[in-house]
């Protein structure tokens, strides 16, 4: 048996701690097709997988991870005919990785799971925060007969950068000492990818519209070590509700014979409900 680590990372809020509780449901109950199996879990994780995998089989919003509260997951899975593979996730909280970019610092144990070999980088395709251009927005400000306020100064900060702008200096850092390992393979994960469906685009292609400035640094400053593919990853299936609000596609989701079937996993022109397809592929 080989141990394998893979390092989830992404913004706050990009959907790392709903993919473990739906991966943790589809491993360990095995109500659909998946390319790994799950073998056996690994002391000291249980509690943790049981209680995100219990609020998302009850539609409910999972709990934000704190700083302080990072979980190491880490299960043995199987692929048929091969070896099985203790995978380690840590589920580290969003901002730990946003502090990289604002802060330039990096906790200890954060740098040595970034050092990983494998990468799950998660982006919410609902949440994507795009540059704002002072032109678009006088053109749109006349459209509407608006009269744009001048007058205030609001001083930048870099918590105020779009997403992919955080996201490429966080893949920049990777590649530069001491975080660089040499060659890795990537999963990048657009998660919420119902709401991003109905453009009707493939998952690289929606990148590239949505974030052009991170697809051409995948594209031309991404290391030739590194291997990419992007998927489209819906592991919830649609909205979820809280302990404040009650909604009918919630319930919905509640009614699924096999709760497996919510999700919805897309790479170029394939759909499956196997979470554990990208992670196959970064363990070959």
């Amino acid at each position: 048996m080989t141990d394998r680590s893979v390092v989830v990372m992404g913004l706050p809020e990009s959907g790392k701690t709903t993919f473990l509780a739906a991966l943790w449901h589809l491993v360990s109950e095995d109500e659909v097709a998946c390319k790994l199996k799950y073998v056996t879990l690994k002391a000291g994780n249980a509690d943790h997988l049981h209680e995100i995998a219990s609020r998302w089989r009850e539609a409910r919003k999972q709990e934000r991870t704190s700083v302080s509260g990072d979980k190491l997951v880490s299960m043995v899975l199987k692929a048929e005919g091969g070896e099985a593979q203790t995978v380690t996730f840590p589920d580290v909280a969003g901002e730990a990785f946003q502090q990289m970019w604002e802060r330039r610092e990096c906790d200890e144990a954060v740098a040595e799971w970034l050092k990983a070999p494998g990468v799950l980088l998660f982006i919410h395709a609902d949440k994507v925060v795009a540059p704002r251009w002072v032109v678009a927005e006088k053109i749109l400000a006349e459209a509407l007969r608006v009269e744009r306020e001048t007058t205030e100064v609001v001083d930048w900060s870099p918590g105020l950068a779009p997403t992919q702008v955080q996201l490429t200096d966080l893949l920049q850092s990777m590649q530069s000492e001491p975080l660089d390992v040499g060659p890795r393979r990537m999963a990048i994960i657009l998660s919420a990818w119902d709401k991003a469906a109905k453009l009707d685009l493939a998952p690289e292609a929606y990148l590239a519209k949505k974030l052009p400035l991170l697809n051409q640094f995948l594209k031309h400053g991404l290391s030739p070590r590194w291997e990419v593919r992007i998927y489209g990853v819906s592991a919830q299936g649609g909205e979820y509700d809280d302990k404040n609000s009650s909604l009918p596609e919630a319930r919905r989701l509640r009614e699924k014979d096999l709760p497996s079937e919510r999700v919805q996993v897309v790479y170029a022109d394939t759909k499956s409900h196997d979470l554990t397809d990208p992670l196959q592929w970064l363990l070959m």
